[in-house]
């Protein structure tokens, strides 16, 4: 195809700009699970692009999932412990990480719970 050269990278970035798409990659991704009627796919630390086009965010998942049914288990305990509440056990009691997960795990993943066992223990 003549006329068709290769394409300036730093020209395509600002025909992009102009045309209000801006493309990102979002650090530091632990996981992401997609969550359907029967199972879920969880990325484990996958690579996630972000492309904005005039306010409308496209995000892109690169990983291999992995396949479970809905309600499994994240860990060998069975509860899944988002890390804000990992934060606030730590915060609230001056544990590790480690702790706070344990704690958060036995107490069916219930924040004052951990909480209260780890300051009474």
């Amino acid at each position: 195809m003549s006329g068709m050269g290769r394409i300036n990278p730093r020209q395509m970035k600002q025909a992009m700009k102009k045309m209000g798409i801006r493309n990102s990659e979002l650090k530091d991704v632990v996981e992401v699970i997609i969550r359907m009627p029967n199972e879920e796919l969880v990325f484990k630390y996958p690579e996630v692009s972000l492309m904005e086009v005039q306010g409308s965010k496209t995000y892109q998942i690169n990983g291999e999932p992995e396949p479970r049914p809905l309600g499994s288990a994240d860990d060998d305990a069975g509860v899944f412990v988002p890390a804000e509440d990992v934060e606030l056990v730590m915060s609230q009691t001056g544990c590790d990480k480690e702790t706070a997960v344990k704690a958060l795990q036995e107490c069916n993943g219930q924040p004052a719970e951990a909480i209260i066992k780890i300051i009474s223990s």
